[in-house]
């Protein structure tokens, strides 16, 4: 926001195409394939230690399937191989910070306090070569509605859950952020248009086993952010992409 107000300062107005965060929804309707909605979460929740834009941090899933799908996500994640990423076997690598291990920490301290109902995670780990550098255990976390982490990017591996009893409340909940920048759906062929017409964002994706909320291809879909998460409105790599940095001139000449 700063950057955006200083290019609208004096001496003239300058265009800004900014990206200004996301807290990324996903909704998992009764009518979802649990196996591929499990694995499209996990990788976009928790791949690259959850440190992307796109990266899944809200899930809201009908109260139907709620208990099977988070038994799947949770397979998913004690499957996953954590050590140094130059090695083929290790599907994730450590946080990049000692300021993100810290606040991990911090996070998981936050949604135990608050009566969270910890699923997997909210673990440093410490042991042996993993002692060596900032390593921790991806976090699936039940949490009230009301706890202040479903509002904050907190960029890293921790996915917060809450069970609805209708689409329309994921709907609502999902768009209640700020923030829409990415948002993914698993549901019917036919609850599909709906969820596109509704939902608060500016990259949607549905039914995707690559990932809930992350993939979208550089230079073939463009990528912006609705509401908070853009400045425009407008996408990278879209038709109005470049025109947003051209002056138009109108011209009459009379001979």
């Amino acid at each position: 926001m700063s950057i955006v107000r200083s290019l609208q300062a004096p001496p003239f107005p300058r265009p800004c195409v900014a990206e200004m965060g996301g807290k990324n929804a996903c909704l998992v309707s009764a009518a979802a394939d649990l196996e591929r909605a499990a694995v499209g979460i996990t990788r976009s929740a928790f791949g690259m230690g959850g440190q992307k834009c796109s990266a899944t941090s809200r899930l809201y899933v009908h109260r139907d399937v709620a208990e099977e799908l988070l038994e799947r996500l949770r397979s998913q994640v004690d499957a996953i191989r954590i050590g140094d990423p130059t090695r083929r076997e290790h599907w994730l690598g450590p946080v990049t910070t000692r300021s993100a291990y810290d606040n991990y920490a911090r996070y998981g301290e936050r949604l135990r306090s608050a009566g969270a109902r910890i699923i997997s995670g909210a673990e440093q780990l410490r042991s042996g070569s993993l002692a060596q550098g900032f390593f921790v255990r991806p976090t699936i976390a039940e949490a009230p509605l009301d706890h202040p982490l479903w509002n904050e990017e907190m960029f890293l591996p921790i996915l917060m859950v809450h069970r609805v009893a209708s689409n329309e409340e994921a709907m609502a909940l999902a768009n209640r952020s700020p923030l829409g920048l990415t948002a993914g759906f698993y549901g019917s062929a036919a609850e599909i248009p709906w969820f596109n017409e509704h939902i608060e964002a500016g990259v949607t994706y549905a039914n995707r086993p690559q990932g809930a909320t992350t993939g979208a291809w550089p230079g073939y879909q463009a990528f912006g952010g609705w509401k908070g998460s853009g400045s425009t409105g407008k996408a990278i790599g879209s038709f109005y992409y470049l025109p947003q940095y051209m002056r138009e001139q109108s011209q009459t000449v009379v001979e």
